[in-house]
């Protein structure tokens, strides 16, 4: 959207029936607007409307970053192998600087208890899981039990992205090691680091892949491997990387209910576009993936 002044992009929910917290536009515009003057690269919050008679959902208005989303491997092809790892290792620097952020500083001591984050994670997650599911998936179930007796002490507090992919960034076309804005806000809030880390690790997973159309660029092998993203990630961060098989295990658990809400939403005819028919494909890798990250 634009006038003969400014550019701005709108950020609303997708199409069809959501589980609760998802695409919270408030928290995501109240995030961007508590980041502005830090370090972090976000667009600039305009405005945060919830007045159904506008649009009929709520929604925020941020400044357009100029700049490309790598979404797929063609949309990595133009760039070199040292383009591409340098483009990762600074969203992983990003991300270790975001988790440096102290929130209390930035207005965001409300947003949310630390404390539990990882008990409510696996327990919300699972109520998402309920909502959403089409279909049995005894994986998933064993996934859940598993995670359920496992969680561990957090290892710190810190604002969490919770969904820190490579396509969420906006980055420099002419040097994609610049990182110029993180997007997508909707699932911030103040928890866990690493709970963030393994998330953005499980989206190299190739079975990841049709959840973006079968080509996703997080998960291209011209990106770091797992166990070197997290070696980055300690690097750039300094934190002790603890538990890591659980964190991994509970990216693998929420990447499943995501996967599963698309899918259902594909089912249900509210999605527009092409590659949804491949995501439900995706779900029951995934949910594997999770046991043999908590296997070691």
């Amino acid at each position: 959207m634009w006038d003969d002044v400014a550019h701005w992009a709108l950020r609303r929910p997708p199409l069809g029936n959501l589980t609760p917290s998802a695409h919270d536009m408030r928290r995501e515009y109240r995030v961007v607007a508590a980041l502005h003057d830090t370090a972090i690269p976000v667009a600039e919050a305009v405005v945060y409307c919830d007045d159904p008679a506008v649009l009929g959902v709520p929604f925020a208005m941020v400044s357009l970053v100029d700049g490309v989303v790598l979404r797929s491997r063609a949309d990595l092809a133009p760039y070199s192998d040292a383009d591409v790892r340098r483009c990762a290792e600074n969203l992983l620097r990003t991300l270790a600087q975001l988790h440096a952020v102290d929130h209390r500083t930035v207005g965001l001591e409300q947003f949310g208890p630390p404390e539990g984050y990882l008990r409510r994670q696996v327990d919300r997650w699972r109520g998402q899981w309920e909502r959403v599911r089409t279909r049995p998936l005894p994986d998933l179930d064993a996934l859940h039990s598993r995670l359920d007796t496992a969680v561990p002490v957090e290892s710190d507090a810190s604002i969490v992205h919770g969904d820190a992919r490579i396509d969420n960034f906006v980055v420099d076309p002419d040097d994609i090691g610049v990182v110029r804005a993180l997007l997508d806000w909707e699932m911030a809030t103040l928890g866990d680091p690493l709970a963030d880390l393994g998330l953005t690790v499980v989206y190299r997973d190739p079975d990841f892949d049709p959840v973006l159309g079968g080509s996703a660029a997080a998960a291209s092998d011209r990106m770091p491997g797992g166990d070197e993203m997290i070696e980055i990630y300690a690097r750039e961060s300094g934190r002790d990387i603890v538990n890591m098989d659980f964190y991994l295990a509970l990216g693998y658990f929420k990447l499943v209910v995501i996967a599963e809400g698309i899918h259902a939403r594909h089912l249900a005819g509210n999605t527009v576009g092409e590659g949804f028919d491949l995501v439900g494909q995706a779900v029951p890798a995934l949910a594997a993936g999770g046991l043999r990250a908590l296997a070691g």
